[in-house]
């Protein structure tokens, strides 16, 4: 269990005012400008000996990330934070930015100095009006205190952060289509090369990060690498927030380590599954797009990227989603399925057809009105979308799907099973 002195996000439930004054004596901005006069070097480096792997969802290192922007560049370079959070069941970065949007600033800008950027954009997912409210507010109380500004800091930086609105478009979570919205295109993801690195917003090297990533700079760099990397597993450190919701009986985000257990969370957290462990039948842990893992797996698993990767599953954005035993999981995953349908930008043949085409079949599934023949044509299918399309979305679409068939087929063959049964006895 986490301790409260190396909890990071100290008001996660509001508990107390979002205000600069109340930040202050949370201890954000303390000392800010000395973090900025070690150089940017050195803000690079403690980020990645903290081993921070990227927290919205493909964990890629956070400080490698940062490394790749070059450092002598003719064109000026931004930061982009990706605040877009449209993952279903994934609803951390919303109470990040309403309770405590100072972390995310400060984090803007050291992350902001350390990359060399002119200037960073928030992008915030529009359905979140009153969060952005709170942004654009806490930033007019930063500029007016000089922690943001010209002379940031009094460091010498001048640095800006502006806030875009979104229209409530999933793709746009994916970096290249939101750097397109963010330039007033159409949210269709980029082919990549060339990286954003390179060649981002308006044509200029750009480093996407989301929110969690950055508002976690700041503790990173006062307290030191070592202090992150202590906490958690080896590759999978420091802390993290995740996203209960589902058959719990109290529903919440919570702050804890790395690689707790997946019961431990639950329980401890989640005031435990609705009807008892034993009413459990299968938990996505990562945010809608992962496949999901059943009671079984469930017992044992950690939290973190390696230990839900080797189950066949992912960490992704670490939202818990718990099904207890009175979940129809084939609907479910229906649902789901329609989602990502809904979703597609439809610029990738695989994921324009495939998704429409996974979705019906599914449906079908639902009741039964199916072959048992097709469930395998169903996996070939998914696995013909998956990894095939320019972004991930092709991926987030067939995942939910073989993980509903790897660990549930019995339940989609008896369905079959009983609506031909029903069928023949009404001839």
């Amino acid at each position: 269990m986490l301790k409260d002195k190396n909890r990071i996000f100290t008001n996660l439930y509001g508990l107390q005012p979002w205000t600069l004054s109340a930040a202050k004596k949370r201890g954000d901005w303390d000392g800010t400008g000395k973090i900025l006069g070690k150089g940017q070097d050195w803000i690079i480096q403690q980020v990645r000996d903290s081993g921070l792997r990227g927290r919205g969802g493909a964990g890629f290192p956070t400080g490698l990330k940062w490394s790749f922007m070059p450092k002598v560049c003719d064109r000026p370079k931004y930061l982009v934070v990706n605040a877009d959070e449209g993952e279903p069941g994934t609803c951390k970065d919303r109470d990040m930015i309403r309770h405590e949007p100072h972390k995310l600033l400060e984090g803007c800008l050291i992350a902001g100095f350390a990359i060399g950027a002119a200037a960073a954009y928030i992008y915030i997912r529009g359905e979140f009006a009153e969060e952005a409210d709170v942004l654009e507010t806490a930033i007019r109380e930063a500029k007016k205190a000089g922690l943001l500004g010209r002379n940031a800091c009094k460091s010498g930086y001048d640095f800006e952060i502006y806030v875009h609105r979104g229209a409530g478009a999933y793709i746009c979570g994916e970096e290249t289509a939101l750097i397109e919205s963010l330039e007033g295109k159409k949210g269709q993801p980029r082919l990549k090369p060339p990286f954003p690195a390179n060649v981002g917003v308006w044509g200029c090297p750009t480093t996407v990060n989301n929110v969690e990533s950055i508002a976690v700079v700041p503790a990173i760099t006062k307290r030191g690498a070592s202090w992150f990397s202590g906490l958690g597993r080896p590759n999978n450190t420091g802390t993290k927030v995740f996203c209960l919701s589902g058959h719990v009986n109290t529903p919440c985000n919570v702050e804890e380590e790395m690689g707790i257990p997946l019961k431990e969370l639950i329980e401890r957290h989640g005031g435990g599954v609705r009807g008892g462990w034993s009413n459990l039948l299968a938990v996505i842990p990562g945010g809608s797009s992962v496949p999901l893992i059943p009671k079984s797996v469930c017992e044992t698993v950690t939290m973190d990227f390696d230990a839900l990767a080797a189950v066949q599953s992912g960490l992704g954005t670490a939202a818990v989603i718990v099904m207890d035993k009175s979940t129809d999981i084939v609907k479910a995953i229906a649902r789901l399925s329609k989602f990502y349908m809904h979703e597609s930008c439809g610029q990738c043949t695989p994921c324009r057809e495939g998704t429409g085409w996974m979705w019906r079949v599914m449906e079908r599934l639902v009741v039964g009105d199916a072959a048992k023949a097709e469930i395998d044509k169903l996996l070939d299918v998914s696995r013909q979308v998956e990894g095939h399309t320019i972004c991930a979305l092709g991926d987030a679409a067939a995942w939910p799907i073989q993980g509903l068939v790897r660990h549930f087929r019995p339940e989609i063959e008896r369905r079959i099973d009983e609506r031909a049964k029903t069928m023949q006895a009404a001839e």
